[in-house]
């Protein structure tokens, strides 16, 4: 199975300013691991950006909940960017995979974690982490035993961080604890049945096979 075939569908990949970006990272001979490695940067200052969220109030804690969510964004677009590096431009590497899919993992732990201690539910941020890992587990799992990658919602990767990213902004302005928490259950509420929707269809692929 090729590459491209193992990308996940995005029409931001067609945008303009994403091919923008991504031929001034290959200008400048930034590696598409090294576009992956940032992401856990900014999934740590997002972290760092949450936490400091509980610490002050006004405008403060307003700050802080719009930087966070810029964070998750910016996450967002070094995993769009370090594929189209890789693949359009030509970068990739022997151990690609691996930094392709750790940060992320590393990220979701980071984003959904914070979020948890910023609503003062750190439980729930940790059960949105498990069940956005497992959704990634299953996927390779899938892809493992030799089937397309199952990149199938309601909450994959990109619409969790899209329901973070509106609940943080939302929270910014309003009742930060429980627009936090809100978003959170969505979170889990989606992801759960994410995992349980692949986890269907890797059964039924396996049985048929």
């Amino acid at each position: 199975m090729s590459d491209a075939e193992n990308r996940r569908p995005l029409t931001s990949r067609n945008s303009a300013w994403a091919a923008r970006l991504a031929s001034w990272a290959v200008t400048r001979e930034i590696t598409p691991n090294q576009i992956s490695q940032a992401s856990m940067g900014f999934a740590a200052a997002g972290f760092l950006l949450y936490a400091l969220s509980t610490q002050g109030d006004g405008v403060s804690q307003f700050l802080c909940l719009i930087l966070a969510a810029a964070t998750v964004q910016a996450r967002l677009v070094c995993n769009l960017i370090d594929g189209m590096v890789a693949i359009e431009g030509g970068k990739g590497a022997k151990d690609g995979p691996f930094w392709n899919e750790a940060p992320d993992r590393v990220s979701d732990l980071f984003f959904l974690a914070a979020a948890g201690l910023a609503a003062g539910r750190p439980d729930i941020g940790l059960l949105a982490a498990v069940l956005a890992i497992a959704t990634a587990y299953i996927r390779e799992l899938g892809r493992a035993e030799g089937f397309p990658p199952d990149f199938s919602g309601p909450l994959a990767k990109p619409q969790r961080m899209a329901v973070l990213t509106a609940g943080t902004v939302l929270a910014a302005f309003y009742a930060s604890e429980w627009t936090l928490t809100v978003t959170l259950w969505i979170i889990v509420g989606g992801t759960a049945v994410t995992v349980i929707r692949r986890s269907m269809t890797l059964i039924n692929s396996l049985k048929s096979r």
